[in-house]
């Protein structure tokens, strides 16, 4: 099983940057199915992008050419890199894993992303 712990959050004006990351220990990293979720407050959570162990990617259409999701099996590390930030984006961010095949998923802690003049 993995063990996922995110890195990357901050404060930053809008139309600023800020890449994620999401730490991964424990075995089998390239197979999982890694994501990105946020929840602001007062609101459910939400999926932001996924990338599956094939590489193939989606991202919701809220942050579409926005935001990018990436993945590095050799460091098992997946990212969020994230342009043009809005205030809307304000929200904590988690890192999804999953494994279907053994109907295993884990979150990590969240990381806080704060858009704000």
């Amino acid at each position: 099983q993995v063990q996922l712990v995110e890195s990357g959050g901050g404060l930053v004006q809008p139309g600023g940057s800020l890449r994620l990351s999401c730490a991964a220990s424990g075995s089998f990293f390239k197979i999982y199915t890694m994501a990105w979720y946020r929840q602001a407050p007062g609101k459910q959570r939400e999926l932001v992008a996924v990338v599956t162990a094939g590489g193939s990617t989606n991202h919701a259409d809220s942050v579409k050419g926005r935001f990018t999701i990436s993945r590095d099996n050799a460091k098992s590390a997946v990212y969020l890199q994230m342009n043009s930030l809005k205030p809307e984006d304000t929200a904590v961010y988690f890192c999804h894993a999953r494994r279907d095949s053994i109907g295993f998923e884990t979150w990590g802690q969240g990381t806080q992303v704060t858009v704000s003049s």
